[in-house]
């Protein structure tokens, strides 16, 4: 079975259930081709990094999916590319390595912030900040 992932950014000026109901036609039109759903993420308004389109933020959606044929893959590319409501696209087929990622990153494997156990301050060891007076520091001698 092969893996994919579709990330799309929608218009940010059209309304809330109109950016919702686009990301749903994207994901019923993967399920009619019959791609099955491996995981959702909403990532919602963000930044965009250049203008596209006069606009200055996007919300962001990536899809996860899995089939077992991809020829429908350039017809729905062609759907997504005749969609006005998107200003980008990126389909990709993930591999092995890909999939474990994804699957661990949802999972809480990674990406975990560290807890006050780990942390080495919290077992009696002091840090504390460099600090250097400039007045002491000799030059070097350069000739």
């Amino acid at each position: 079975m092969r893996h994919y992932e579709v990330t799309f950014i929608v218009d940010p000026v059209l309304s809330g259930d109109e950016v919702k109901a686009t990301a749903e036609h994207i994901l019923e039109e993967i399920k009619q081709f019959g791609g099955n759903i491996v995981a959702v993420d909403e990532m919602g308004l963000r930044q965009l990094a250049y203008p596209i389109n006069k606009r200055s933020s996007g919300v962001y959606y990536c899809y996860e999916f899995s089939c077992t044929d991809a020829s429908w893959l350039a017809k729905f590319e062609l759907n997504l590319k005749r969609n006005e409501k998107l200003l980008r696209f990126l389909i990709v087929k993930l591999d092995k390595y890909g999939v474990k990622y994804n699957d661990d990153k949802r999972n809480g494997r990674i990406g975990k912030k560290r807890t006050e156990q780990s942390h080495p301050a919290s077992e009696g060891e002091t840090l504390a900040p460099a600090v250097v007076d400039l007045d002491q520091v000799e030059e070097p001698d350069i000739e």
